[in-house]
């Protein structure tokens, strides 16, 4: 089976809503809102389109370190996935699998890396979002899906994800980039709208995540996005975070769209970082 692209277009995913080899996933999220995202997803979605949340399933119960959005449970998320109907492998391959959002890749950017992180490699993020597949005028749904459940075997990407202490060890050596990717101003300390202590990780280097997409939702070319990404091309190793471990996906996502080795997932971020004394 030829390699599944990182971006799919509402056309292309428009021409396969019938593919019984693909599941959709609805990732809408508001964080200052958490029910929201299900709200709309109920409001209506792309026709069957599944919906998991990031608070409920694409996260673990915070603790008092780890960040705001700790990795899920690896059985918890197994359960879900296959009860989304996402398999490891059926009789034409692995399940192909296309996650989408409004928020510029925010929250589908998470699933995207979940999936890769546990060795699921034919996963996709729809191109501008709910966003543009209204404006393309594409069939839009409030049914709820049925499909039968899938076998999912995890097969975990550990080496991508590192902790505080690899951090704290790893940060000043040479040759190593840390990413903050966080808004300017929360980088720079001059506001912190959600974590308890603003700043940063000193030595890291500030690349916003959204300026990987345009205003309207949709990512940059690779072009674009392999110049925006120049500098990984020098460093031995990169470190990317963000608040907690979800938006830091976009950049790694933009990494991946632009040809790049994507750089190690620090998921707690500034509010692990933050939570120590």
């Amino acid at each position: 089976m030829a390699s599944f692209p990182n971006l799919v277009t509402p056309a292309w995913l428009a021409e396969h809503l019938n593919d019984p080899n693909l599941v959709i996933v609805d990732c809408r999220f508001a964080l200052a809102e958490p029910h929201q995202g299900r709200e709309q997803y109920e409001a209506g979605h792309i026709p069957g389109a599944w919906y998991l949340d990031l608070n409920q399933d694409l996260s673990s119960p915070v603790q008092a370190h780890g960040g705001r959005h700790p990795l899920p449970d690896i059985d918890a998320l197994q359960a879900v996935l296959e009860g989304i109907g996402i398999s490891s492998q059926t009789p034409t391959g692995p399940t192909r699998v296309v996650a989408y959002d409004d928020s510029r890749f925010a929250f589908a950017a998470r699933l995207w890396w979940l999936l890769k992180y546990l060795g699921h490699d034919p996963v996709a993020v729809l191109d501008g979002g709910w966003t543009a597949w209204q404006h393309g005028g594409y069939p839009v749904s409030s049914g709820l899906p049925t499909g039968q459940p899938g076998q999912f075997v995890p097969s975990s990407r550990t080496d991508w994800v590192v902790d505080i202490d690899y951090v704290r060890r790893r940060k000043d050596e040479p040759g190593v980039w840390l990413i903050d990717s966080r808004s300017p101003e929360r980088y720079r300390g001059d506001l912190e709208p959600i974590d308890p202590v603003a700043g940063r990780i000193p030595g890291a280097a500030n690349q916003f995540w959204q300026e990987v997409s345009t205003p309207a939702g949709a990512m940059r070319s690779p072009e674009d996005l392999a110049q925006h990404w120049a500098n990984l091309d020098e460093a031995e190793e990169v470190i990317v975070y963000c608040g907690s471990g979800v938006t830091a996906c976009v950049n790694l996502l933009s990494q991946a769209v632009a040809g790049k080795p994507m750089g190690k997932l620090y998921v707690g971020g500034w509010s692990d970082w933050c939570s120590y004394p």
